[in-house]
C-alpha cells in the first residue's frame, strides 16, 4: 500500500481494464504509432541503417535490431520542492497486466521479461528546477514496444494522485496540523473519487510521519475510501435546512433524534446569513433535551445530542449579520476571522443565559466550550495561514477544489524519458538533450 506497511496494492483494488489497456485504447496516439512500427520492424528483422546515431565512439551501430530495442524508461516529476507521490502501486499494475504484444488476438505477457524499480506510495521526491537532476519514482528496462502503450495511463495516474497529495499536505501544513477534511468530490467526475480519496489518506499518514502527529483521515464519499478502507461522513446540507423551512434548531434536533450517537452533529448554521443566531439556536435546543434526558437516566441516548460542532460557510458574497462593517468591505464578506470569533464567543457565552441549577452549570460550560468550529468556502493554504497567523479560533479545515488545484505552482506534471539504450549487451546512456540518467536512493527493486 505505502511506505507505511510496505504493502502494494494489486489489481484486486484497482480492477483495471485490462484487454481494452493492452489495445492501447487508454495510450495517446502517438504511442500506438510507435507501438506498430517497432512490431512491424521487428518482424521485418530490420537492422538500423541510419548515419546520424548519437552512440558514442567505439560502439558500432550495426546489427541494432530497433524493432527489439531494449531501453531503460524513468518516470519522474518536476514539481518543484518536495513531492508526496501516490499512484506508483497502480502504474506498477498497469506494467504487470498489460506489458506484452498481440499475436494476432492472442496477448502474449512479456511482464517477466522486464526490470522494474520503484518506489512506494507516500515516498517524497525533491526538484530544485535542474532537469538534469531529478528523482526518478519508477524505472523500467525491457524491450520498449512491449511497455510503450503504457506511458499515458502511468503518467495519468502519477500525475494526477501526486498533485492531490501533495495538495493535501502542504495543506495540513498550512493548517498547523489540524485537521483538513477532504470536501472536492462535486468538483470533479465520480470516477477518480477512490484515487483521489487514496491519495488524500497518503498525504495525511506523510503528514503524521513527518510532523510526529496523530491526524485522522476524513473523506465525504464511501469511494473516496474504497482503496484504504475508509467510510465517508458528513452531517448536514443547506438542502436539509431548507427542507425544515429554513429551521437550523429543527433540522438539527431531527438528526440528533435519528441519526446514531456515533455521527458528529455538526451543524451548518450560515443558511440564514446570521451564524452567531442560528449557532444559539441550536445550542439552546440540542443543550436542553441533553439535559432532560441525563435527568432521566437516560445517558446513551443523551449522547445523540451533544453537538460536536458548527459549520461555518458563508458565501463570499454575503457579509454575515454578526460582522459589523469596517474599512475594506471585502474583508467583511464569507467567512472571515471577525465572523469566527464572533461565533467563538457566543458558543462559550452560550451557557450564561440558560437558566440552570448551580449542578449544571460547569456542565454547561464544559458542554459549550466542547463545540468545534468548522469553516469551509474559498480555503487554500494561503488563506489558512492568514486565519492561523492571527490565532483564528478555528478547529478544522473543509477544503475543496483547491486539492485539485494544477497552477503554475501546483503542477505536478510527471514526464517518463528514455535515459539508456542496450547495444550489444551494454547499457549506454541515450536521454534528450537536457536530462541524464535520475538517482533515487528510495528505488527498489520490484521484479
Amino acid at each position: 500500500m505505502s511506505i507505511f506497511d510496505k504493502k502494494r496494492l494489486t489489481n484486486e483494488t484497482f480492477k483495471l481494464d485490462i484487454e481494452r489497456m493492452r489495445r492501447g485504447w487508454y495510450s495517446d496516439k502517438y504511442f500506438e504509432n510507435i507501438n506498430r512500427m517497432l512490431i512491424s520492424l521487428s518482424k521485418d528483422k530490420y537492422f538500423y541503417e541510419g548515419k546520424y546515431h548519437n552512440l558514442p565512439n567505439g560502439i558500432s551501430p550495426e546489427k541494432i535490431a530497433v524493432g527489439d530495442i531494449e531501453v531503460e524508461m524513468q518516470w519522474f516529476t518536476r514539481r518543484m520542492g518536495k513531492t508526496t507521490v501516490v499512484g506508483v502501486d497502480k502504474s506498477l499494475e498497469m506494467l504487470r497486466h498489460c506489458t506484452g504484444y498481440f499475436d494476432g488476438d492472442k496477448f502474449i505477457d512479456t511482464s517477466d521479461k522486464i526490470e522494474v524499480w520503484a518506489v512506494h506510495d507516500g515516498t517524497t521526491v525533491k526538484y530544485d528546477g535542474d532537469p538534469t537532476k531529478v528523482q526518478p519514482v519508477i524505472k523500467v528496462r525491457g524491450r520498449y514496444r512491449d511497455f510503450a502503450l503504457l506511458e499515458t495511463p502511468t503518467l495519468g495516474i502519477l500525475t494526477r494522485s501526486s498533485r492531490v497529495a501533495t495538495n493535501v499536505y502542504e495543506t495540513l501544513v498550512a493548517s498547523r496540523g489540524k485537521p483538513v477534511l477532504f470536501f472536492p468530490a462535486r468538483f470533479d467526475m465520480h470516477e477518480v473519487q477512490a484515487a483521489d480519496g487514496y491519495a488524500y489518506n497518503i498525504a495525511v499518514q506523510r503528514f503524521n510521519l513527518d510532523k510526529e502527529s496523530d491526524l485522522g483521515p476524513f473523506v465525504s464519499t464511501d469511494a473516496q475510501g474504497d482503496w484504504w478502507g475508509g467510510a465517508g461522513g458528513g452531517t448536514v446540507a443547506h438542502a436539509a435546512i431548507a427542507s425544515f423551512l429554513g429551521d437550523t434548531a429543527e433540522a438539527m434536533m431531527q438528526f440528533a433524534n435519528i441519526q446514531p450517537a456515533r455521527i458528529p452533529r455538526i451543524a451548518l448554521v450560515d443558511f440564514n446569513n446570521d451564524s452567531v443566531r442560528d449557532t444559539l439556536r441550536v445550542l439552546d435546543s440540542l443543550f436542553a433535551k441533553y439535559k432532560e434526558l441525563i435527568d432521566a437516566g437516560s445517558e446513551e441516548e443523551a449522547k445523540k445530542y451533544i453537538l460536536y460542532g458548527v459549520r461555518l460557510d458563508t458565501s463570499g458574497s454575503l457579509r454575515d449579520v454578526s460582522v459589523q462593517p469596517l474599512g475594506d468591505v471585502a474583508l467583511d464578506l464569507g467567512v472571515n476571522p471577525r465572523l469566527v470569533f464572533n461565533v467563538r464567543q457566543a458558543i462559550d457565552n452560550a451557557w450564561e443565559s440558560w437558566n440552570l441549577p448551580e449542578a449544571w452549570k460547569e456542565a454547561a460550560r464544559e458542554y459549550c466550550r466542547n463545540v468545534k468550529i468548522v469553516v469551509s468556502g474559498g480555503f487554500n493554504p494561503e488563506k489558512i495561514r492568514k486565519f492561523e497567523k492571527l490565532e483564528v479560533p478555528v478547529d478544522i479545515y473543509a477544503v475543496g477544489s483547491y486539492l485539485f488545484n494544477n497552477s503554475d505552482a501546483t503542477s505536478t506534471d510527471y514526464t517518463s524519458d528514455v535515459v539508456r539504450v542496450k547495444i550489444h549487451g551494454q547499457w549506454i546512456d541515450m536521454a534528450k538533450v537536457g536530462r541524464k540518467v535520475g538517482e533515487n536512493e528510495n528505488l527498489e527493486r520490484v521484479w
